[in-house]
């Protein structure tokens, strides 16, 4: 019934895939029960992914107060962290965010026989079915009590048994461990290979606050795994509450340590190091009291299916991160005056970018949800409504930067020198935030139905084009030709996922018929 609904649906457009963009546009900020259910997700997810960004913003404008040289060492350090960090994180969250989701779903149709009858347990997305908790099983994650609004509202009598959280913790924990020790050990040459040399006067910060950042590499790790099984279970506020104690934490300790204590850049690192572990401790705390953790066998755990996918975004975690890591690179190799401007101007996209990320985070659930189901009216509907409040959000950063972001570049630097350049590089910050949105909650959809081998091979293509880019026109044009490079990447991202959804290929053939 769900499946024939969701084509009734599509005949609104007359089979024409691309009518998802504009249905029912009228009604993108209308509060019904979907506006409700993406803004209750959404937003403390946008609040509690810019929260680290900003921490990030506060970071710098600290160190900026130690001189040009010390801001574009962080720059450095931060870029590679990231990049390494990234590269095991996002396939971790994205996987687990999905498989939890349709977990849980399936759980709550399990504890319900008339609806589970109706509806198979096993959950047919990109021609895979996944039996994810067998019938009959014995496992009543909770019952279901009736309210009068008429929606069923879980109400736990024990705790949830959600293998995909248990797989996601072991992963997280070794991955984490990986990462510290790989980053700690090859500090110097990875500094040397992004183009900070020996003789560089950004060695010895940078190397300083990569190596002490490195230590906190399993807490990030974990903590995010974390946030994965949260945002699978539609609750993004804990996450929020963990993340700005943490932040704020790392705000208070970052003038102690760096100018009370006299420990520079390396002060920096061991406030972020710390605010890290505090996240991570208080989501570990508030995940053992909703699931059972310990599973009664690892064959549940099924670490072939993140390998599986979690390979699969692995692929185009390493193209997307790449990309950046590489014109953060290429403006390191222009100078110091060059990576603080090319520092400040990143930060800020990547923060008011990562707001958008609260919509992708709202329609991944929502739509692993609906796809477990097999509802492909919501499906669609979702999918819809996400992308275009990711357009009127882009739009709107775009307006808010271009007008204020020329004072506010003061906040982080007094050096002229930098400033210029910054002056520069803001119009492609904010000319870029409707395409940047759209390429994030693009992400999002696409996950939500678990279309990760295209998710994968097409960013793969969006990478060798926009690498050329880059090499051209940073020899060419310097520190524009870089902006140039990565509006570029921006518009190839969006224009993938645009693709897959537009052309109605994939999981969303429903949408042809």
């Amino acid at each position: 019934m769900a499946e024939e609904d969701g084509l009734c649906q599509s005949r609104d457009g007359k089979g024409i895939p691309l009518w998802i963009f504009l249905k029912d546009a009228r009604f993108a900020f209308k509060m019904d029960e979907l506006g409700l259910e993406i803004a209750q997700i959404a937003f403390p997810a946008a609040l509690a992914l810019t929260a680290d960004p900003i921490a990030s913003l506060v970071d710098t404008a600290f160190i900026g107060q130690l001189g040009p040289v010390e801001l574009a060492a962080v720059g450095v350090s931060i870029a590679v962290f990231n990049q390494v960090s990234r590269i095991a994180i996002f396939p971790l969250v994205s996987v687990t965010t999905s498989f939890v989701a349709e977990e849980d779903t399936i759980g709550i149709l399990d504890s319900e026989p008339e609806v589970s009858k109706s509806v198979e347990m096993g959950s047919a997305v990109n021609g895979e079915t996944k039996k994810l908790i067998p019938k009959g099983s014995g496992e009543r994650p909770y019952d279901l009590e009736m309210h009068g609004s008429g929606h069923d509202t879980p109400k736990f009598e024990s705790k949830r048994h959600i293998p995909s959280a248990s797989a996601a913790l072991v992963v997280g924990g070794i991955l984490g461990l990986i990462q510290a020790i790989f980053l700690i050990s090859g500090a110097k040459p990875i500094l040397n290979f992004m183009g900070v040399h020996s003789d560089s006067p950004m060695l010895a910060p940078a190397q300083e606050y990569l190596t002490l950042r490195s230590l906190g590499a399993p807490a990030v790790l974990l903590s995010l795994a974390m946030q994965g099984v949260f945002r699978g279970f539609k609750d993004t506020k804990t996450p929020l509450y963990a993340t700005v104690a943490g932040d704020v934490t790392n705000i208070i300790l970052d003038p102690i340590f760096m100018f009370v204590f006299h420990m520079g850049v390396g002060g920096a690192a061991i406030a972020h190091v710390i605010s890290q572990y505090i996240i991570s401790v208080i989501l570990f705390w508030k995940l053992m009291q909703q699931v059972e953790l310990l599973p009664p066998s690892t064959k549940v755990l099924r670490f072939g299916r993140f390998l599986k996918n979690g390979l699969l975004l692995l692929m185009r975690v390493i193209a997307v991160t790449f990309c950046v890591t590489l014109a953060a690179s290429l403006a390191a190799r222009q100078g110091p005056t060059s990576m603080a401007a090319f520092q400040v101007c990143l930060q800020v996209w990547l923060a008011t970018s990562l707001l958008a990320d609260g919509l992708a985070v709202a329609g991944q659930a929502i739509l692993a949800s609906a796809f477990a189901k097999q509802d492909y009216s919501k499906a669609t509907a979702a999918a819809s409504r996400v992308l275009q409040l990711g357009l009127v959000l882009g739009l709107v950063l775009s307006s808010i930067l271009g007008t204020g972001m020329q004072s506010a570049a003061k906040l982080f630097t007094k050096d002229l020198s930098v400033l210029h350049l910054i002056s520069i590089g803001i119009p492609f910050v904010a000319v870029t935030q409707p395409i940047n949105s759209l390429a994030f909650v693009f992400d999002g959809v696409n996950f939500g139905a678990s279309d990760f081998a295209y998710s994968a091979y097409s960013m793969v293509l969006v990478a060798i084009v926009s690498i050329l880019c880059l090499f051209i026109l940073s020899s060419s044009f310097g520190f524009v030709g870089i902006w140039v490079a990565l509006t570029i990447y921006v518009t190839l991202r969006a224009f993938a996922g645009f693709w897959r959804i537009g052309t109605g290929s994939g999981p969303w053939s429903f949408l042809r018929s």
